[in-house]
Order: C-alpha cells, then sequence, then structure tokens
C-alpha cells in the first residue's frame, strides 16, 4: 500500500473514530432531564442580575487584583534580579512561598487569619481581604513573567544605553522595560484570563449579594428565584465567562502568532 493511501486511510479511521464519538454521546445523554435541569424558561429573569451584579463585579475584581498583582510583580522581578543578595532571597523566598499555595487558602488567611493575628482588617472589609489574597498569588506568578521577559531583552541594548550616558535605572525603565512587556504581553493576558476565573473564589469570605462575583450570584439562582432547584443559572454564567474569556484568549493566540512572525 502506497505511503499517500496509507495515510488517507488513517485519516478516515481518525475521523470515523470522532464521529462515532460525538453520535454515541448525542444518543446517550439524556435530552429530557438536560432541558429540565438548564434550560428552565425563567431564566431570562436571572440576566439582568447576573450582568449588572456579577458580570460587572467579576470585572471590577479582576481589573484591582491584576493592576495590583502588576506593580507587585514588577518590583518582585527587578529584586530577584537585583546584585544585592538579600533582596534575591527575599524576592525569591516570596515568590515561592505564593506559588506554591493554593489561592483558596492565601484567601481565607487574607479574610480570617490577619484579622485575627494582626487585629487589622484590610481595606474594603472581606472583599477587600479576598482581593489582596488574589493580588498576592497574582503577582508571584507574573513577576516570574516579567523577569523572564527583562532576561529576554539582547544585553547589547543595556550596554548601547549605557555607553550613552543613561544610569541604571533610567535604561531600565526607557529601555529594557519597554521592551519587556511587549514580550511578555501574551503571558499576562493569560494570568488575566486566569484571574477572571480565580475571582470565583472570593465567595468563601461571606461577601453580600451587591458584592458578589458572577459564579456566586449563579448558585445564588440555584436556591432562589425563577430557576431554583436547576442548574440553569450556572450553565448562563458558564455563557457569560465565555464571552468574556474566549476572546482573551483569541487575542493571545493573535500576539503570539505576531511574536513568532517578527522573530
Amino acid at each position: 500500500m502506497k505511503r499517500s493511501t496509507r495515510r488517507r486511510l488513517n485519516r478516515g479511521v481518525l475521523y470515523a473514530v470522532l464521529l462515532a464519538v460525538v453520535v454515541g454521546l448525542i444518543l446517550g445523554v439524556d435530552w429530557h432531564t438536560v432541558r429540565a435541569n438548564f434550560f428552565s424558561p425563567g431564566a431570562r429573569d436571572n440576566w439582568h442580575d447576573l450582568i449588572t451584579v456579577g458580570v460587572k463585579n467579576t470585572l471590577i475584581y479582576t481589573f484591582i487584583a491584576f493592576a495590583g498583582g502588576l506593580v507587585l510583580a514588577l518590583v518582585l522581578a527587578i529584586a530577584k534580579l537585583s546584585p544585592v543578595a538579600p533582596y534575591r532571597w527575599l524576592a525569591t523566598a516570596y515568590i515561592e512561598f505564593f506559588r506554591g499555595l493554593p489561592a483558596l487558602i492565601v484567601i481565607l488567611a487574607m479574610g480570617f487569619g490577619v484579622p485575627i493575628a494582626f487585629q487589622w482588617t484590610p481595606p474594603g472589609g472581606v472583599i477587600g481581604a479576598g482581593l489582596l489574597g488574589l493580588l498576592l498569588v497574582a503577582g508571584a506568578y507574573m513577576a516570574e513573567t516579567i523577569r523572564a521577559g527583562i532576561q529576554a531583552v539582547p544585553k547589547g541594548q543595556t550596554e548601547a544605553a549605557r555607553s550613552l550616558g543613561m544610569g541604571g535605572a533610567r535604561t531600565m525603565v526607557s529601555i529594557v522595560l519597554p521592551q519587556a512587556f511587549r514580550i511578555i504581553i501574551p503571558p499576562l493576558t493569560n494570568e488575566f484570563v486566569l484571574l477572571i476565573k480565580d475571582t470565583a473564589l472570593l465567595f468563601v469570605l461571606g461577601v453580600t449579594f451587591q458584592q458578589r462575583e458572577l459564579t456566586s450570584v449563579s448558585r445564588d439562582f440555584m436556591t432562589s428565584g425563577a430557576t431554583a432547584g436547576t442548574a440553569t443559572s450556572l450553565l448562563q454564567a458558564a455563557i457569560l465567562y465565555l464571552i468574556i474569556t474566549l476572546p482573551l484568549t483569541r487575542l493571545v493566540a493573535w500576539l503570539e502568532k505576531k511574536q513568532q512572525r517578527a522573530r
């Protein structure tokens, strides 16, 4: 058998297997039960609160945690590249510590542990504590991304700037960081998408309805309202999450292709 014939045959088998799996899934689903549990007629009553409370708070929390985490990450990245050893040790210890902990534990620690230990509540109450937890974790991850971006800038750029009489700080701010951020835009966008989903963890702190993010609002509609007793609101929340995140993930893919073409 010719190689091209064998290749077409293998491809045909793969398509047949995929088609069989799809048909099996379609035939195996109890569509009556799915319709009753995920497509309740009262779903249209949920959209207003899901969007005006859930989506709004999710985006606000994400922007706050991302902006704070980015500032923290920049400081940590520069400290980790510092010629002063104690700065490097402290930055490395922080990054390893918070990358090694689940975000849920950090949020709980900020919401319940810190107020007890230090008799201090972060600004904004429980939601401020939760955002602080997200910020601390996001900062640890983004610090490594920024450090990698800084190290990816050719050393010749720094040497050329120093030969023109620029100081170390000015070289970093004017020459290195702008180029580093162009390199790390795709991974930073990925971190933003992860933060959108991580805001769902804030429900563990017991926030009020007006402070709730998208997942918490949808959970409320599972026990009250026109879709109580069904998972319709979860399906609605999933659709809204996809509307927010899919354009961002496609943006990351486009940026990565653009960077590859530029190399």
